[in-house]
């Protein structure tokens, strides 16, 4: 899946209207690239992006743009968060333009955990501009200016992401504020974590008839539960996470035994996958498996997920063929996902 080599990038896969698959890993907790790497390496044969944080939850791990660099050394496409807290305009800028050089085009747009929140509660926050801003600022770059108005040659590749949380109170408000993030030029959205189906189900609703669905891909948020307790910690300790009462008891029938939870938390999350991916509008999943690397390859198995990108690297192959007068295309080649619309369903 090198992004320089033929192998198709994570923007291909968004054109192709196919269902989508990314992942989120942690960044690292040291210098250790290896580290990185075996965690990376867990997850890149499944999926069709994978996602670095920045210091998410305000707490320092390794720089995400140095480890979407490795990744992308690894040959695995990456979606590097960007977050506004820490960084001012010029160097969010600087950032950018360093990311696109380093072959890092996919940016998930944040405003990002406030410093009280995490592990160095006195440091100062900077939140010179919000998400939105920050998905104005991209596009700016993209056509080839700075901020200032001074000219960019080249225009750094870049492609915009945002996030969006159906479960934060007010509701109704949450498609309002993905469409002003499409408007702000929102390629794709990922979500907060589903737990509660049916909440998520009445927002696609609402965000399709705004349309929006049409305008940005989204990929409904996954997240596999290691035990009870961490059920229950996100259920009351985390801001915007609703987990219900049912998967509450679902993961405390499971016992304390490790192997148990883990088994209940991995059905739990695959019977989720298997009620959102019949939501109309959606176009894919985005697992996070919270430093549980290898529950990726497992939900992926067991809900026959697939990225798109092997649909489309098969095409590129066919079409390579044809063209060096070797073809042996089976029936059905010259309806390429290529070219097909996006079916906005996952």
């Amino acid at each position: 899946m090198s992004p320089q080599g033929p192998f198709p990038r994570f923007e291909d896969a968004l054109r192709s209207g196919l269902p989508l698959l990314t992942c989120e890993i942690a960044s690292g907790d040291s210098a250790d690239p290896q580290d990185l790497l075996r965690r990376a390496r867990l997850v890149r044969d499944h999926v069709d992006a994978v996602n670095l944080p920045d210091n998410t939850a305000g707490i320092v791990h390794m720089s995400a743009l140095a480890a979407a660099a490795i990744l992308v050394r690894e040959g695995i496409d990456p979606i590097v968060h960007v977050t506004c807290r820490d960084r001012n305009r010029m160097a969010l800028q600087s950032d950018l333009l360093g990311a696109a050089a380093l072959g890092v085009r996919n940016v998930l747009c944040l405003t990002g955990d406030h410093t009280i929140h995490g592990d160095h509660p006195g440091a100062k926050p900077v939140f010179d501009l919000d998400s939105l801003q920050l998905l104005g600022l991209v596009g700016t770059l993209r056509r080839g200016r700075y901020l200032s108005g001074r000219e960019i040659r080249p225009a750094p590749e870049l492609l915009p992401g945002a996030t969006e949380n159906p479960f934060a109170p007010p509701y109704d408000f949450r498609p309002l504020r993905v469409q002003k993030k499409v408007e702000a030029g929102a390629r794709f959205l990922q979500t907060q974590i589903t737990y509660n189906v049916a909440r998520f189900a009445a927002f696609m609703q609402r965000v399709r008839d705004l349309g929006l669905d049409r305008r940005v891909s989204i990929l409904a948020g996954v997240a596999p539960l290691r035990s009870a307790r961490s059920a229950r910690y996100m259920q009351e300790r985390v801001p915007g996470m609703e987990v219900t009462d049912a998967v509450i008891r679902r993961m405390d029938q499971a016992g304390p035994g490790r192997s148990r939870a883990e088994e209940e938390g991995l059905a739990i999350a695959v019977e989720i996958v298997e009620q959102v991916r019949e939501i109309k509008g959606l176009a894919g999943i985005h697992l996070m498996p919270i430093h549980w690397e290898e529950a990726v390859a497992e939900i992926a198995a067991r809900a026959r997920l697939e990225p798109a990108r092997l649909a489309l690297a098969a095409t590129v192959a066919a079409r390579a063929g044809r063209d060096a007068g070797t073809d042996r295309r089976g029936p059905g080649v010259e309806d390429s996902p290529l070219d097909r619309p996006r079916e906005h369903r996952a």
